[in-house]
């Protein structure tokens, strides 16, 4: 009997066990099903991080008071976003920026960069004219003529802040996207030059921002855009850190520049040479990796629950064939009297395992993409295919199939003609 004789063979066997070999097809596919599905998830939140998270180019850094900390999984289980984190500081860590030491760092850093300092204004606030109003969501920031550019903000109409308007403090502010569009509906370039009131505080529109996109994690373009100084002025802001913003003229730069920087802001923050820092240097992507690091505990959980299920569905195949094997004693005796070996025989049983658990593969790695893409889709992310695991998954099947069907395809293979002919 030759090879494809034998494949055939075997697949017809399959197909004619539709019960059996649909239940452990289920089995199978639902291990895939979990691991694939939760890699696409996992795949899907770290395509929206990085979308939410990487406000500033590559090229770009910040100087901040105290490193980022991210909560996943509970308020003990803290990530910290820079290597520094995991070392002891000395008892000035957690003194925050303030306004002289950012503006003093800006005069003084001599480096080509741009530099932008920045101040979180007040959260969930409401932005509304005479008609109109927003949900309590919306967030205030403070920035100078350059914070715009660092932060990946673009103008769609409209100007940007001066030096005047930063100086002064005066009341004018830059909208986001989303906020034009709930206070002037689809014509938000008409915002220019009218007032509204944030906070129940005045403010002069000069400009709105184009749509920069939002994510579960983050909105963008809920926002509320002025000047540090209008911050400093009109809000409290005595326990609020400012931050400073660096952007090179080359990514080649990076290092370098971070080098500089932290030689000139020493000096502002008063250390000694001997003293560590008490900022942190935070790139762009930090807080992406921060993230994507804590991710791949999940990753790894999702491994051993596909792998705990496809052990369990081997240990199922592996009955069934046995119970296969009992079944067609009578014909494993036909074949074996018309000449079949012992080897063809093997190859069937083995054929028939591998096919049942490729079977298995497909349809949960179908169903495995097609679920990770639902949250990819509450997520707003592309169609997403981790075709590593994919393929991970079918060589994975494939051993499991194999492996299942070695005993009872040996067993098949050692029966006696003789006494499986005349078994009843």
């Amino acid at each position: 009997m030759q090879t494809f004789d034998t494949l055939s063979l075997a697949f017809r066997t399959v197909k004619s066990n539709k019960l059996r070999t649909g239940i452990t097809v289920a089995i199978i596919a639902f291990g895939i099903m979990a691991l694939i599905g939760i890699i696409t998830a996992i795949e899907a939140m770290n395509q929206s991080l990085t979308e939410s998270f990487s406000t500033m180019g590559a090229n770009a850094f910040s100087i901040r008071f105290k490193d980022r900390q991210i909560h996943i999984g509970g308020r003990d289980q803290v990530k910290k976003t820079t290597k520094g984190a995991l070392k002891e500081k000395n008892s000035n860590t957690g003194k925050i920026i303030t306004y002289e030491e950012a503006k003093a760092f800006k005069e003084r850093f001599a480096f080509p960069a741009m530099v932008s300092i920045s101040i979180r204004g007040p959260r969930n606030i409401v932005v509304n004219n005479e008609k109109v109003k927003t949900n309590p969501n919306v967030v205030i920031q403070g920035g100078d003529e350059n914070y715009l550019q660092l932060s990946g903000y673009t103008l769609s109409v409209g100007r940007n802040f001066n030096k005047l308007d930063v100086e002064s403090g005066r009341s004018v502010c830059v909208l986001g996207n989303s906020v034009a569009k709930k206070i002037f509906g689809d014509n938000p370039q008409k915002a220019v030059d009218r007032i509204i009131k944030v906070a129940n505080i005045k403010y002069r529109i000069i400009g709105i921002l184009k749509d920069k996109g939002s994510s579960a994690f983050l909105n963008a373009d809920n926002v509320v855009i002025t000047t540090y100084n209008n911050i400093r002025r009109l809000f409290s802001t005595s326990n609020t850190s400012f931050n400073i913003g660096v952007m090179v003229n080359n990514i080649k730069d990076m290092d370098i520049a971070i080098g500089e920087a932290t030689g000139t802001f020493r000096p502002i923050r008063k250390l000694d040479f001997t003293e560590e820092s008490n900022f942190f240097v935070d790139k762009s992507d930090s807080i992406v990796e921060a993230f994507t690091k804590s991710l791949g505990s999940i990753t790894t959980a999702a491994a051993f629950i596909g792998l705990i299920t496809l052990i369990g569905a081997a240990i199922g195949l592996m009955n069934i064939m046995l119970v296969a094997v009992n079944e067609r004693t009578r014909e494993i005796g036909l074949i074996k009297a018309l000449g079949g070996t012992k080897k063809s025989i093997r190859q069937q049983f083995l054929f028939e395992s591998i096919i049942i658990s490729l079977i298995g593969a497909i349809f949960g790695i179908i169903l495995g993409v097609l679920v990770g893409n639902l949250f990819g889709i509450v997520l707003k992310t592309g169609f997403i295919v981790p075709w590593g695991w994919v393929i991970t998954g079918i060589i994975v099947c494939s051993l499991v199939g194999l492996f299942a069907g070695l005993y009872p395809a040996y067993k098949a293979s050692k029966l006696d003609p003789i006494v499986a002919l005349r078994y009843e």
